[in-house]
């Protein structure tokens, strides 16, 4: 198996905060990765290491051989909001025409091309018809859909979510879970994260959280009931859990098949 992500003895922290104890990861080459724990357990945080927004405190990550600082043009990273000042009338072709600023800079002039690559990206995430409205006027569902589409108006070959099928309309999470299989589909690597267990079984790898690195593998490996219960600090585990966020709290949603079926 190829990692396109290693990272080796890695701690991650805000200041005096540690956010990831001392902990290995490695993401597969070309496959859905998903990363899954409680709330406060690190998992945004990788994320944000993977970025290159999060410098490690001790270890090292490396994306496709160099480092995250090397590797911004390979990674395309997708937030769960993007601050837009209030009254500012910004609109959707514009949002993900920013995906494309890695390339052309704040104040360059797109080409032909580049264009064309945000036309598609809203294509593909079914935002074309919203294209002149502003980024205010839509719902929570829409905007989401936006901001993939920015991440994929960005040339890369890994992308990241952070929690891209939270609070979605259906219709809405169809669409980017369907992306996320097309973006499979086309060889490129996409790592998320999640609260989901459901979520987490239908990715090809998972890593599990619990302020380190609790289990990383297929998911049959890594979501075992002791392997829960150490990451949520759970005194047991109810097998119907779908969702897990904080110990003792679930809640459950569609869960999507590879092709935006209901299961």
């Amino acid at each position: 198996m190829t990692y396109i992500v290693e990272a080796t003895g890695i701690v991650l922290g805000y200041g005096d905060k540690i956010a990831v104890a001392k902990s290995d990861v490695r993401i597969p080459e070309g496959a859905v990765t998903a990363i899954i724990g409680p709330n406060g357990s690190g998992k945004s945080t990788l994320l944000h290491a993977f970025a290159g927004l999060v410098t490690p405190q001790a270890g090292q990550i490396t994306i496709a051989g160099v480092g995250p600082a090397d590797a911004w043009r390979r990674v395309s990273y997708v937030l769960q909001a993007i601050n837009v000042p209030i009254g500012v009338p910004i609109t959707v072709r514009e949002v993900v025409g920013m995906g494309r600023f890695p390339k052309t800079g704040w104040f360059g002039r797109f080409t032909a091309e580049d264009r064309a690559l945000v036309a598609d990206a809203m294509a593909q995430l079914e935002v074309a018809e919203l294209a002149d409205r502003h980024l205010s006027e839509l719902s929570g569902g829409q905007r989401q859909r936006v901001y993939v589409a920015q991440g994929l108006a960005q040339g890369h070959e890994v992308l990241l979510l952070d929690e891209p099928l939270t609070g979605l309309d259906l219709v809405s999470a169809k669409t980017i879970d369907r992306i996320i299989h097309d973006e499979q589909d086309d060889g490129r690597t996409v790592i998320l994260t999640t609260h989901d267990l459901a979520e987490a079984r239908a990715a090809d790898h998972v890593v599990l959280m619990g302020g380190r690195v609790v289990a990383g593998g297929p998911p049959e490996v890594v979501l075992t009931r002791d392997n829960l219960t150490e990451a949520y600090q759970l005194g047991s585990l109810h097998e119907t859990y779908d969702v897990l966020d904080d110990p003792g709290e679930s809640t459950t949603r569609p869960v999507l098949d590879a092709h935006g079926h209901e299961h």
